[in-house]
């Protein structure tokens, strides 16, 4: 039989490989000699760096990058075959600094832009790019001056950083951008559909989490505004509008309007670059899942995803998860067969996440399915 895992982690316990590996070892007790592929998936999100680099056996590059505010911080990315494979988080992330810290008029996209540019030196012309989790607004002003854009206050002096800078732009220059940027091509997960400014935008719906008072977002949505109207000037095609313009403070309008970038799924782009579609193809049954199925999980999320591409080559597939709500039987109209939660007896949250008896439970839970399966044939 020729089974293959591709579940996404299990959020604060089990990660994509540590869910594959459990549900292989609970397979492998009931047919030990199961042709088990383990394809590890993210949405996105957190891991997606990891599931690409790992799937495609590409090697993990570090270096030293500027975070939110501007100081240095150890970073990594991966490349496989030339393409680079990065998170904003990995430099621009809200986790990078403590809620104290966090104000969105000073944090800075700058260390994206130093990713990408040591991904360049190094002779990478495809980027594959998560844009969640970030701590900025800056529009991704910050990213571009590190890829030798020009942002110009009067004083024809680079602006500062952070979404402060935005308000002091004059001049936007780009005759000294990276030229090697017109050879590169950029995919960027992106699963939200926020514009860049106004009530739906980049400062009112995500500005508040970042540290950003009602005031501040009053400011900074002007200050969008004008960033926006002054590229168009320069680059007419940008559309401060388009869907995902507003995704991480506007970091999705620098990549749309400056990097002629590609907003796409998270999770499509993961399966496409996982080769995912080559592993299904000749399978026998599909296997995935997530910490928690719910009625939400069939918009973009990891196991909808995989359940989607499985039934275009006509596969079972079945998943398993933390924890199911009532209304998670949506996700049987969306491509999954059956899916079991995991938690076999009453327990706390605290012991249902534990590292251990998450493992053991998933690998319980395959065994006994896998059982079934094997009696019913």
């Amino acid at each position: 039989m020729n089974i293959t895992v591709a579940i996404d982690s299990m959020k604060g316990s089990l990660s994509t490989f540590q869910s594959g590996d459990a549900i292989k070892e609970g397979i492998r007790r009931v047919i030990p000699d199961a042709n088990v592929t383990v394809c590890p998936i993210a949405d996105g999100g957190e891991g997606t760096v990891e599931a690409i680099v790992s799937a495609t056996c590409g090697e993990w590059i570090e270096t030293t990058v500027k975070n939110p505010l501007g100081l240095p911080v150890p970073a990594k990315y991966g490349i496989s075959d030339k393409t680079a494979v990065l998170e904003m988080a990995a430099a621009s992330g809200i986790t990078l600094i403590s809620e104290e810290e966090r104000n969105p008029m000073h944090t800075t996209t700058y260390g994206v832009g130093e990713l990408l540019r040591d991904a360049i030196q190094k002779g990478c012309r495809k980027f594959v790019i998560g844009i969640g989790g970030s701590a900025t607004n800056d529009g991704g002003i910050g990213m571009l001056q590190a890829l030798g854009f020009e942002f110009l206050n009067q004083n024809g002096e680079q602006v500062p950083f952070g979404a402060k800078g935005l308000s002091e732009i004059v001049t936007i220059r780009t005759e000294n951008a990276l030229k090697e940027l017109s050879e590169c091509e950029f995919s960027v997960a992106c699963d939200v559909t926020n514009p860049l400014c106004g009530e739906r935008g980049a400062s009112a719906v995500y500005g508040p989490q970042k540290g950003a008072t009602p005031e501040m977002v009053k400011q900074m949505d002007i200050w969008l505004k004008q960033y926006a109207d002054l590229t168009k000037t320069i680059l007419p095609k940008a559309d401060e509008n388009y869907p995902g313009a507003g995704a991480a403070g506007g970091l999705g309008f620098a990549f749309l309007s400056y990097l002629n970038a590609r907003l796409e799924s998270g999770v499509d782009m993961v399966i496409r670059e996982t080769g995912l579609s080559d592993k299904i193809r000749n399978t026998d049954i599909v296997i995935t899942g997530e910490g928690r199925l719910d009625g939400q999980s069939y918009q973009g999320k990891a196991p909808i995803g995989v359940a989607k591409l499985a039934k275009q080559f006509g596969k079972t597939v079945i998943a398993f998860s933390g924890c199911v709500t009532e209304d998670a039987k949506l996700c049987n109209e969306h491509g999954i067969d059956a899916f079991f939660p995991i938690v076999r007896t009453p327990c706390s949250l605290s012991d249902a996440m534990n590292v251990e008896n998450a493992y053991r439970n998933l690998a319980d839970t395959a065994e006994q399915v896998f059982r079934l399966i094997l009696a019913c044939k």
